[in-house]
């Protein structure tokens, strides 16, 4: 097991009714900029559970952060939180609005120009304290440090991390949920479920602890995620996916394991240049992925394959194969199409896609860090078609 130092300090509010909890989480003095979406949560009652449990709070709101938060729309809520003198960011949504609300967070006592945050990872020394209620599981975001966040203006998709945007409390009402369209619930699944492969499937350093977390939260998604198409309010299974979403990216199941993230670098310049659903891009990135790395990833995909598919039978490559293939199948069990030509992308776009990788220096990823331009050319043609 690699080295590693583990600390998660967001306080996790789960269950029905915890919406009210938040009264206790914020000081009574602090000057709040509630940050939300597209309005869903004004159609399903989770707006009014958080102006009540704020009732008598100094309160502003900001709507309309878009999925894939773009700098543009960000940067209109700092000028406000700035304006306002605001004390206290809480995120209510998905994590599109919870990435969002992170940058504002830093960007707001930030002295300098906000791009240079993502753009040159300059240094954070402040950030005003932030705290989410979560409707749609799939980020991980609630638990984490992490942001991504899209210039409309040049098409860069680029990220964060800094301890000081760690939401200090996140509320998880899996009945929140129940309204939640097949398209949100089937990414949502697909999101977490690549979330884990990313620090799961990559190769042995003897870390029995994580691999079985891993695999129990794959297992998990596997077995919740159709129920939640077909039982949309179903308590319990929108319990287990929303809890697991969380567990998939908070840091546990990472600590002292290599991770890849290459679907994830691949699957931003796909969103950033085509518009397509973060989800969307990782199913269709993550087998091509697995399938042109298969020799270098081969003891965990023999063993992903074993556990998590119960595919014992046949020689190495077959089962290598059809774990791959089942992968796929689930991805589109959920409703998420696998392939770039689902989406009107043919074999014309790869070009452009490794130019922006490029750009991006994107030119080592994987946990081998051996994915070169050459070799995201060969995963993106797989990606067009079969």
């Amino acid at each position: 097991m690699l080295d590693f130092t583990f600390y998660n300090p967001t306080k996790i509010l789960f269950g029905k009714g915890q919406i009210a909890g938040i009264a206790q989480e914020i000081p009574q003095d602090q000057r709040i900029l509630i940050t939300y979406g597209g309005g869903s949560i004004k159609r399903n009652g989770v707006y009014d559970q958080v102006m009540a449990a704020l009732a008598g709070r100094t309160v502003f709101e900001f709507a309309g952060i878009e999925p894939n938060p773009t700098y543009e729309t960000l940067m209109e809520a700092v000028r406000i939180a700035r304006e306002r003198n605001i004390d206290f960011l809480l995120a209510v949504g998905g994590g599109s609005v919870i990435d969002g609300t992170k940058f504002i967070a830093a960007a707001v006592p930030f002295p300098g120009e906000p791009w240079d945050i993502l753009a040159r990872h300059a240094p954070i020394q402040k950030a005003l304290p932030l705290g989410s209620v979560l409707t749609l599981p799939a980020t991980g975001s609630e638990m984490n440090s992490g942001s991504v966040v899209t210039r409309r203006a040049t098409q860069d998709k680029l990220a964060f991390m800094h301890p000081l945007v760690q939401p200090r409390f996140s509320v998880l009402d899996p009945s929140t949920t129940f309204t939640l369209p097949p398209r949100q619930i089937g990414n949502g699944v697909v999101d977490a479920y690549t979330h884990i492969m990313e620090q799961y499937l990559t190769y042995p350093v003897n870390s029995p602890i994580q691999d079985r977390f891993a695999e129990g939260l794959l297992l998990t998604l596997i077995e919740e995620g159709p129920k939640a198409l077909a039982t949309p309010e179903d308590y319990d299974v929108r319990a287990n996916i929303m809890w697991c979403a969380t567990l998939a990216l908070n840091g546990l199941i990472g600590a002292g394991v290599p991770g890849d993230w290459a679907t994830h670098m691949i699957g931003h310049e796909i969103t950033v240049l085509h518009g397509l659903d973060h989800a969307q891009t990782l199913a269709i990135v993550l087998p091509s992925v697995l399938a042109v790395k298969r020799d270098k990833k081969r003891a965990k995909l023999l063993q992903y394959a074993a556990r998590v598919w119960g595919l014992t039978d046949g020689g190495e490559e077959e089962r290598i194969d059809a774990a791959i293939a089942k992968t796929r199948d689930f991805f589109e069990r959920m409703g998420v199409r696998t392939y770039l030509r689902d989406y009107g992308i043919g074999s014309d776009a790869v070009p452009t896609l490794v130019a922006q990788l490029e750009r991006h220096k994107l030119t080592r990823l994987g946990e081998h860090g051996d994915i070169d331009l050459a070799t995201s050319r060969t995963i993106l043609e797989r990606c067009v078609a079969a």
